[in-house]
């Protein structure tokens, strides 16, 4: 018997409450729930999670296998999440719902993983103020939209996302700076970021045409 089933065996001796039937003890349940409803298992924030995750990790795996998901552990910068698993050619039901970035999510998240790349090779926190943000993604307004009152709102709407996500964290003591997450560094790799960079790079070429 491996020692996750004699966990289990353990823990299924008493319900957690009336009609209980699981076989799960609570703290494995609550690393599922936590990463059914998203976006991530910080070791940061979930200290607690993170050490129920990585000793229970087969059995969690396995029950997301289940729902046609998969379990990305990256024990560098120590965040767990979920995703749809790749099933080829089976047509498997879709769990995840997720919203699709806007043009200026996109933008932003360009940006966001340039800094972190540059404050990566400096060894530092990699940091941003709302101020910063904003006149970046300034650059692509004249490409976008001539409506400037309307874009600024979907510039914040975009930057309030991203803190949704725990792609930005606001620093104690601030209400203006925010730290990058290193997990933006899982969300597009190095191929899809250079294709990205040049779509991007050719709007604010094209805005800053029209701006002269």
């Amino acid at each position: 018997m491996s020692s996750d089933e004699e966990i289990m065996e353990e823990d299924t001796k008493s319900e957690l409450y009336p009609g209980d039937v699981g076989k799960l003890p609570e703290d494995v349940r609550r690393v599922l729930i936590q990463l059914l409803s998203g976006p991530l298992i910080d070791s940061k924030r979930h200290s607690n999670l993170w050490s129920v995750l990585l000793r229970h990790q087969d059995v969690i795996r396995s029950r997301l296998s289940e729902l046609f998901l998969e379990l990305i552990i990256d024990q560098e910068i120590e965040v767990a999440f979920t995703r749809q698993a790749d099933t080829a050619e089976l047509d498997a039901p879709k769990l995840l719902r997720r919203s699709p970035l806007s043009f200026l999510d996109t933008a932003l998240i360009l940006y966001l993983r340039q800094l972190l790349a540059d404050a990566d090779m400096q060894g530092e926190r990699a940091v941003v103020s709302s101020v910063e943000m904003v006149e970046q993604m300034k650059l692509y307004e004249k490409s976008q939209s001539t409506d400037q009152a309307g874009f600024e709102k979907r510039i914040n709407a975009a930057i309030e996302k991203a803190r949704k996500n725990t792609v930005l964290n606001i620093i104690k003591g601030s209400e203006d700076r925010y730290e990058i997450s290193p997990t933006l560094k899982l969300l597009f790799n190095a191929e899809e970021i250079s294709a990205l960079t040049k779509i991007y790079a050719s709007y604010k070429d094209e805005s800053s045409r029209m701006a002269t």
